[in-house]
C-alpha cells in the first residue's frame, strides 16, 4: 500500500486482470448461486441449517486455502525449498457477534511435514503477505497461521 499526498493509505489498483470470478447469487444464506461459466452452481444455507447447502464462511475457507497453497508454492520456488506431495492448508473461518456487529476471524492451519520449522514458518509468513485473500482480509479480521 502507498500513501497518496494527503497521507491517506491507498489501495494498489490492478495493472491487468487475469481473471474475473462472477456468480449470480439469489436468496441470500437460503438460496443458489451459479458461476457464469456452470462450473459453481450451489445451494446456500445458513450454518447449522438442515440441507445440502454450504455456507458462505465455508466458501471463503475453500477459497482461501486454495490460493494459500499457490502463494506457498511460490514462495517454496523463490526459496528453492522442495514442498512434500502431502502438505495442506486446514482454513477455519468463524462467524461471529460482538455487540450487536457480525464479524468474521479466522486461522490458517498449514502442515509441512519434513521441512525444518523456521523455513515452514518463513513460507507460511511469506504466502501470508502474498496471497490475494490473505492481503485483501489482513486488519479486516482477526487472522492466525498456525504450523501444525
Amino acid at each position: 500500500m502507498s500513501n497518496n499526498t494527503n497521507g491517506v493509505i491507498a489501495t494498489p489498483k490492478i495493472e491487468k486482470v487475469i481473471y474475473t470470478g462472477k456468480t449470480h447469487t439469489t436468496g441470500g444464506r437460503e438460496g443458489f448461486s451459479k458461476s457464469s461459466d456452470g462450473h459453481l452452481d450451489i445451494e446456500l444455507t445458513s450454518p447449522g441449517a438442515k440441507g445440502n447447502g454450504t455456507n458462505p464462511e465455508q466458501l471463503l475457507a475453500a477459497g482461501w486455502s486454495a490460493c494459500f497453497i499457490g502463494a506457498i508454492g511460490i514462495a517454496a520456488n523463490k526459496a528453492k525449498v522442495k514442498l512434500p506431495e502431502d502438505f495442506y492448508v486446514d482454513t477455519e473461518v468463524d462467524l461471529g457477534v460482538t455487540g450487536v456487529e457480525y464479524l468474521l476471524q479466522a486461522r490458517l492451519n498449514v502442515h509441512l511435514p519434513g521441512i525444518d520449522k523456521d523455513v515452514a514458518q518463513m513460507l507460511v509468513d511469506t504466502a501470508h503477505k502474498t496471497c490475494p485473500y490473505s492481503k485483501a482480509l489482513h486488519g479486516n479480521i482477526d487472522i492466525t497461521t498456525n504450523l501444525i
